[in-house]
């Protein structure tokens, strides 16, 4: 295809998660349950964080702001799939695809450094306690919110520009959104550069803030262990292990997508792996953190009671 028809590519055709009929409508409600499950629970967490006052302390902060990525980051997938389950024909405008991948990029490099946040957070509460409320001011929490936006804002600049200056000759995109590696694939031209920077940048956020937060969980173990009470320790590690489940599903399934090589895996694995960081993620993270957390489920119980009376 001549370079002066590579701006002809006006829209995309989404592959979608299967191309068997029979599978749409049970695949669509299954989605729909899951996205308003993933509503209601971050949205829930994020008003109750806000009506109760024993809940305004750093780490809260930080899990609000994690509800509202996790909002954000779903909103931008799902209803576009939940479409295009009913849909005869699955398409996106090439201006709608570059703007999914766009946001998409922005909450998912947000959520990588708010979970790095929280375990910063949480070194600080278990292995400086005298020094919690001094080092962990609110000046120093809204700081740290912003540098999350400012590297999620920053990485999703530089992948998206990169997208756009490719020229397309094929339509399909095997996927159901508009990733960057599918996108790739459809380009006329050599990629390689481009898969180098999106390698190194998927690497750099992935490897750097897991490390981090690895590293601010060896020094919260040995603390732990050296707590005197049962119940001090029970408490510690209850508090912890909610963040380290959901940090390892994350990194786990975001690792697996972008931190190896392109024929790797196959397409039904790329789309498992994806389906659970872009839509099961974000509905596990406000229950994981609910269910095993006793001041949530306190303030839970108390603003329910306040409402019936």
């Amino acid at each position: 295809m001549a370079a002066e028809n590579h701006s002809a590519v006006t829209e995309f055709i989404l592959g979608g998660l299967t191309n068997r009929p029979e599978l749409q409508l049970p695949l669509f409600l299954l989605f729909l349950g899951i996205y308003l499950v993933t509503m209601i629970g971050n949205m829930g967490m994020i008003t109750l964080i806000c009506l109760n006052a024993q809940l305004h302390t750093p780490m809260y902060f930080f899990l609000s702001s994690l509800s509202l990525v996790d909002l954000c980051y779903s909103s931008v997938i799902t209803p576009k799939m939940l479409v295009n389950f009913v849909s005869e024909k699955n398409t996106i405008s090439y201006a709608g695809c570059m703007s999914q991948l766009y946001f998409f990029l922005v909450f998912v490099i947000a959520e990588c450094y708010m979970l790095t946040a929280m375990a910063y957070d949480r070194y600080v509460a278990i292995c400086r306690p005298l020094l919690y409320n001094n080092i962990m001011s609110h000046r120093v929490c809204s700081l740290l919110v912003s540098g999350v936006c400012a590297m999620g804002l920053i990485g999703s600049t530089i992948e998206t520009v990169l997208m756009l200056k490719l020229p397309y000759c094929e339509l399909l995109i095997s996927h159901y959104f508009c990733d960057i590696l599918p996108l790739m694939k459809l380009s006329c031209s050599s990629t390689c550069d481009i898969e180098m920077t999106v390698f190194f940048l998927a690497g750099f956020n992935i490897v750097v803030s897991s490390l981090t937060v690895l590293i601010s969980y060896a020094f919260i173990l040995s603390s732990i262990l050296h707590i005197s009470t049962t119940q001090g320790r029970s408490k510690a590690f209850n508090t912890c292990s909610s963040h380290l489940a959901a940090v390892g599903m994350f990194y786990g399934t975001t690792a697996f997508m972008y931190l190896k090589p392109s024929t790797a895996s196959s397409l039904a694995q790329e789309n498992v792996a994806s389906v659970f960081y872009t839509t099961v993620i974000p509905m596990l993270n406000p229950l994981i953190y609910s269910l095993r957390n006793k001041e949530v489920k306190a303030a839970m119980q108390k603003t329910l009671r306040g409402k019936m009376l």
